[in-house]
């Protein structure tokens, strides 16, 4: 039998859940996981041009085994871009100036520049 089994890494990702509600709750779920791990391990790999010594698939298991990356619901990732992209729009709210604000900026300038100029 190859171990960690579908039902070890259930339990293994599950005990983390900040509910009741399991994170993972099928061998599907485990098996989709572990590929766009393995994918994303891939990607790694062609993009340094250091291979990992260790197959991809088997690498992606052993980090859910050991706890290493986490699973997250689409209800979560989405609340986590909606929280990034609320962020974003504070930002540029504090930092950007508008368009209105832009061009007195640059019509202050403009006219220090003038004065520096007149001033030589």
């Amino acid at each position: 039998m190859l171990h960690p089994s579908y039902t070890e890494l259930m339990k293994i990702i599950n005990q983390d859940s900040e509910d009741d509600t399991p994170v993972i709750n099928s061998r599907y779920s485990i098996v989709m996981a572990t590929a766009k791990r393995a994918r994303q391990i891939i990607a790694e790999e062609d993009h340094s041009g250091l291979p990992s010594g260790k197959k991809p698939l088997s690498e992606a298991v052993s980090e859910l085994e050991d706890g290493l990356i986490r699973i997250v619901s689409k209800d979560e990732s989405l609340e986590d871009a909606l929280e990034i992209s609320e962020m974003a729009d504070r930002f540029v709210e504090e930092n950007i100036p508008t368009a209105e604000q832009a061009k007195e900026i640059l019509d202050e300038r403009a006219q220090e520049a003038q004065e520096a100029e007149e001033a030589k």
